[in-house]
């Protein structure tokens, strides 16, 4: 099964906070950014396990997966979602924010992460990226 994109319907972007981390001020402001760029967001709320998040994706058919990670737990939990998504033969982009240090970024993108967003990242780059990634044809509604 693989998600298939709908050009005719909103972006569906489901962002998850998984790991232990209590903070999610900045999930909230990526949530409310894509909203108002016209994507429909599904928030996980704290501490969503990876099999909470995967299942969620499938159960609301979501475009892309957003993972704010603050608490270091990056590398764990992205490896975790991906491995998830892959074992149920789903190709979602996944994308990771938050306290993310740069020599991290290659090894989460061999893991499978499609794009890393550290603590500098603009609203702007991130539903730009986002776009992309969810109409990877250039199709949008």
């Amino acid at each position: 099964m693989v998600a298939a994109m709908n050009p005719r319907r909103r972006l569906r972007v489901l962002v998850g906070k998984p790991g232990l981390d209590g903070h999610d001020r900045g999930a909230k402001v990526i949530a409310s950014a894509l909203r108002d760029a016209g994507m429909e967001v599904i928030y996980t709320g704290l501490r969503a396990t990876p099999e909470v998040i995967v299942q969620t994706a499938i159960q609301e058919s979501v475009d892309v997966i957003g993972l704010s990670i603050l608490s270091g737990a990056h590398e764990t939990m992205s490896a975790r979602v991906v491995a998830l998504l892959k074992e149920q033969g789903l190709d979602i982009p996944v994308i990771v924010g938050g306290v993310i240090p740069p020599s991290d970024v290659p090894r989460l993108k061999n893991l499978g992460v499609s794009e890393v967003f550290g603590q500098e990242s603009t609203l702007e780059e991130i539903v730009t990226r986002i776009n992309q990634l969810g109409h990877p044809g250039g199709e949008t509604p």
